[in-house]
């Protein structure tokens, strides 16, 4: 992780967002005092589940894996995270600690906007405050999904799920699946590594996929799709 200087190479001056273009120029003048950039390595920790959190990510560039810890080390991948996406907005409303850890995927370069300035925006910009709202839906949808994959369906089902949902990030991610291991793939489904495997090796011997290494390509997106559904 390293901070970026004003003096620094890559430094960007403005957030160039959607949801930041309808600030007011005072409203844009808070957020621009009030973050910091930085470049967070492949492998880096943007935020860690339970840790204090006095500040919103705005990802800038580059991709992340959102996940939850359990006891044992038992890991859940929730999402992956991209370019122009938030981490970290419910410490800005609802609590002070970070209610899952992230990871990056890629070098990733992110803004650093104190919860504070967050929150006083909101409060004050409607169009702004809709954006927000939004985001807060999507995530709410996104995890009610998750919990319907992992209480309804069956191993077959939550890995067809999660080929489905990462091979979406291909076009313009075209290394997604080389950046994530076996276990990140098993996590994203909800089952053991061992599980996975298998399940992968079934799915190349009955043509739904082809395993390069470690890259993976769908096939037969239909099959997967009606595995999916059916569970």
């Amino acid at each position: 992780m390293k901070t970026i200087l004003e003096t620094d190479e890559n430094f960007i001056c403005d957030i160039n967002a959607p949801c930041f273009q309808v600030l007011e120029p005072n409203e844009i003048e808070l957020v621009r005092a009030s973050k910091t950039q930085v470049h967070f390595r492949k492998g880096d920790n943007l935020t860690k589940q339970g840790a204090f959190a006095s500040y919103v990510l705005f990802i800038a560039d580059g991709l992340a894996r959102q996940y939850l810890e359990g006891e044992n080390n038992k890991v859940y991948n929730l999402k992956i995270i991209q370019k122009g996406e938030f981490v970290g907005l419910s410490s800005a409303f609802v609590k002070n600690t970070f209610d899952y850890s992230t990871v990056a995927l890629t070098d990733c370069m992110a803004f650093l906007v104190e919860k504070q300035a967050i929150a006083k925006v909101v409060s004050q910009n409607g169009l702004f405050a809709s954006s927000f709202i939004q985001r807060f839906c999507e995530q709410a949808s996104g995890m009610y999904a998750t919990i319907r994959n992992v209480l309804y369906k069956q191993m077959n089902g939550r890995l067809a799920e999660a080929l489905l949902y990462l091979n979406g990030f291909k076009a313009q991610n075209p290394e997604i699946f080389q950046l994530l291991s076996r276990k990140d793939l098993a996590d994203f489904a909800g089952i053991s590594t061992e599980s996975a495997v298998k399940l992968l090796k079934s799915y190349e011997k009955d043509g739904l996929i082809d395993l390069r290494d470690k890259d993976i390509i769908l096939l037969k997106s239909d099959t997967l799709e009606e595995l999916s559904l059916r569970g």
